[in-house]
């Protein structure tokens, strides 16, 4: 496997940011921030409007990673311009260091947190219990308190202004920066609790209820919830912490001819270094020499060991499994492939979905349409019973039951996920737009050099016409394409070598994309070299030109000396075993396959049916491939595009989502939506099944979030709900919709065909 380049995205590398007026700006930036004090998704919503409020800024902030993704015009915008209008909304926020910094980081910071919360929620818990106890025998039918009125005052108090002063905290931050969240909600329904209890209390009114358990109950079921949330969220990022793991702290390298043992970051690129049997490889490097197997599944999700010689690549983080290896560094530190896929999983998920607008849009303005519900149930409440304490209670619940988190949660959890185990199987998705588009495609179109065949072509026939002689032709076709960097100009060169023919010296080259070359010698004759049609087109006789050979599936290319050609040269390119399985799997997914080719058409039909693609569009030029992809995405159905070489670029950049097979060309990379880090069709089949079984988990969370809440709310204002029971349903809500989002942790691609 030939490691993929990972180009960064365009945001990453710098992107304009936009304008007040739409446009963009020289000065540029994209950062990254790390934010802290959210609760819920109101405060992501409060803190992504506040900072595109800014000129020249567009922001993104996700709740579930705690961070946003701003570009600004650094002129108007500047770096601390941003983090001073988070801090003014009732928030913190710092930039973010490197991925591995970041993860330490915000590890001691949540562990912290953690503990502060579950002592928080044993103090709750133990003051709440008695409270909630007594209310049994009150149920059974008796009419009096079991615990006096003072002592539940006093279990309460510390509950409601020590344990709860979180809420009190968010929701004045809130609050102070012009917004609302569930703080708010929480702070003001256990307050109305609390307060109207203590009031009858003092005024020794035995006579009325009072609600001590209730505010106490709500306050210590959120901070369970919290817990739980917690523990699940950690899960969420498992992939990626897996990932960040793999590579080990240290490297044995040769140093004044013996081998040391140093600290990961003090070896450079070209030192030498060792890996023993079982060992895990510490960066990127070329075996020198030595001989193994080595375990790349942690990059491939293949679990098939990858022989190693001298001239092999092996990348950090893979596992040396019997032989012992020598390798000269290549890349080390951030530089490596697997640094690579971390950032770019880092980066997709922190990225939101399409899909997540709608859910966005509604915490935007969820809190205060609630507190306008409660104070409508109050009112109505009183109104048409005159309970002023039943309205109350009601009010409560209302406010209690309301969960903006679940919103939140119900896609960026999902995401992180899915982009996470879609690293684990060799599939790396740049961002959440695309890990949607993905599970869309209902049309993939397939390049065959390099995606349906191995793209390592070798030269099968060499047929020389008298009188010129095979030396001749091999001296011809190798002069005119040893400057070339195509597969096919490579084997053709490779195959002179290899016959020890030297080539013919040109001058005066010209390249014809896709088509051919054409040069001249040093007695003024034009040489030239290309497809069939490429020389009939230059006026040459080439009809019927090593036909029965492009019948057989191999690429035919004629050289010619003046006005006559010269000969031919076949060259196969194996097609890969996976190929057909790939495309069968496509298929049975409801999935139309079109295969896109440079190549005539007799070679592409006879490729085409042995894989099993019934539609093939041959002879396309580099540039045609992106209007071939645009006149399919015009039938209205979603395109993918899978490709390897530069000249899939264009096609790849066109399509609705490009797939890049991992080991082609940098611009491939750059280009593509998803990078298969494995060489074969069957990662874009998973890609998009993995896609597909995201995107559900994504629908069943913003269903489970809006049902939540579209029938919690009316049951609460009429009546049907306690505080107590909304309070453990709202910290249920988001425990629900994480966990539902880790149940794609258990995502595997489905069973091939035999």
């Amino acid at each position: 496997m030939d490691a993929p380049v990972f180009a960064p995205s365009a945001a990453a590398a710098g992107q304009a940011a936009p304008t007040a007026a739409g446009g963009t700006t020289a000065s540029a930036q994209r950062v990254e921030l790390a934010l802290e004090g959210m609760t819920c998704a109101a405060c992501a919503a409060r803190i992504e409007k506040v900072l595109n409020r800014l000129p020249g800024t567009q922001a993104n902030v996700n709740f579930a990673t705690e961070s946003a993704v701003v570009r600004h015009d650094a002129a108007a915008s500047p770096l601390p311009s941003l983090i001073a209008a988070v801090e003014r909304a009732g928030y913190h926020a710092r930039v973010k260091r490197d991925v591995e910094t970041e993860r330490a980081a915000a590890q001691v910071r949540k562990a912290a947190a953690y503990r502060a919360l579950r002592r928080e929620f044993a103090v709750a818990a133990a003051l709440t219990l008695p409270l909630v106890a007594q209310m049994l025998p009150m149920l059974a039918g008796s009419g009096h308190d079991v615990i006096p009125r003072w002592w539940q005052l006093a279990l309460a108090t510390p509950v409601q202004l020590w344990v709860g002063r979180r809420f009190y905290v968010g929701a004045w931050n809130a609050l102070r920066g012009g917004g609302a969240n569930m703080d708010v909600l929480v702070a003001l329904g256990t307050t109305m609790a609390y307060v109207y209890s203590l009031v009858v209390t003092l005024a020794g009114r035995h006579d009325l209820h009072v609600y001590f358990e209730a505010g106490a109950a709500v306050i210590a079921l959120v901070l369970l919830g919290k817990l739980l949330e917690a523990r699940a969220k950690a899960g969420t990022s498992a992939a990626l912490e897996g990932l960040l793991k793999l590579q080990p702290k240290t490297a044995r390298v040769e140093r004044d001819g013996v081998v040391v043992e140093v600290p990961l970051a003090q070896v450079k690129a070209g030192d030498r270094f060792v890996v023993r049997a079982g060992d895990a490889v510490p960066v990127d490097g070329i075996v020198v020499d030595g001989a193994s197997s080595v375990d790349e599944s942690m990059l491939t999700g293949e679990s098939r060991a990858v022989a190693k010689g001298a001239g092999d690549a092996v990348y950090a983080g893979t596992v040396n499994q019997d032989g012992a290896l020598r390798a000269t560094a290549t890349g080390v530190g951030g530089a490596t492939l697997l640094a690579g896929i971390v950032r770019l999983v880092a980066e997709a998920q922190g990225s939101k979905a399409p899909i997540q607008r709608l859910a966005d849009r509604v915490s935007g303005v969820f809190v205060p349409i609630v507190v306008a519900i409660a104070v409508a149930t109050l009112a109505i409440t009183w109104l048409v019973t005159g309970d002023g304490t039943q309205a109350l209670v009601r009010a409560v619940a209302v406010l209690v039951i309301a969960c903006p988190c679940a919103l939140g949660l119900a896609t960026p959890t999902a995401v992180i996920v899915g982009t996470g185990r879609a690293a684990q199987h060799g599939v790396l998705i740049r961002n959440a737009a695309a890990l949607e588009l993905a599970g869309r495609v209902r049309t993939v179109v397939v390049d065959k050099t390099g995606t349906l065949t191995e793209g390592r072509p070798t030269v099968v026939a060499v047929d020389a016409f008298a009188p010129a002689s095979r030396e001749e032709l091999l001296a011809l076709a190798s002069g005119l394409e040893q400057g070339a960097s195509h597969p096919l100009a490579q084997a053709i060169v490779a195959h002179a070598q290899r016959a020890g023919v030297a080539p013919h010296p040109v001058r005066d080259f010209v390249a014809v994309p896709g088509k051919g070359v054409r040069a001249a010698d040093g007695t003024g004759d034009v040489l030239r070299l290309g497809s069939p049609a490429f020389l009939a087109e230059q006026g040459l006789d080439a009809h019927d030109l090593g036909e029965s050979h492009a019948a057989a599936g191999r690429t035919v290319v004629g050289v010619a000396r003046g006005t006559r050609v010269v000969g031919v040269l076949a060259l196969e390119d194996k097609v890969r075993d996976t190929s057909r399985e790939a495309v069968a799997r496509l298929r049975r997914a409801g999935i139309d396959v079109v295969m896109i080719t440079g190549d005539n058409a007799t070679t592409a039909r006879a490729v085409a049916a042995e894989v099993g693609i019934d539609e093939v569009r041959a002879g396309v030029l580099p540039s045609g491939k992106a209007d071939a992809v645009a006149s399919l995405k015009l039938a209205g159905r979603v395109t993918g595009m899978v490709g390897d070489g530069v000249n899939d670029a264009p096609a790849l950049a066109a399509a609705d989502v490009g797939f890049a097979i991992g080991a082609g060309s940098s611009i491939a990379v750059e280009a593509a939506d998803v990078t298969l880090v494995r060489d074969d069709l069957n990662a874009a089949v998973d890609a998009i099944l993995l896609s597909r079984a995201t995107l559900a988990k994504i629908r069943q969370n913003l269903f489970f979030a809006f049902v939540y809440n579209v029938l919690g709310i009316p049951l609460a204002a009429v009546g049907l709900l306690s505080p107590v029971i909304a309070g453990a349903a709202m910290a249920a809500s988001s425990v629900s919709v994480v966990s539902n989002a880790l149940l794609l942790r258990r995502w595997h691609p489905p069973r091939r065909a035999s």
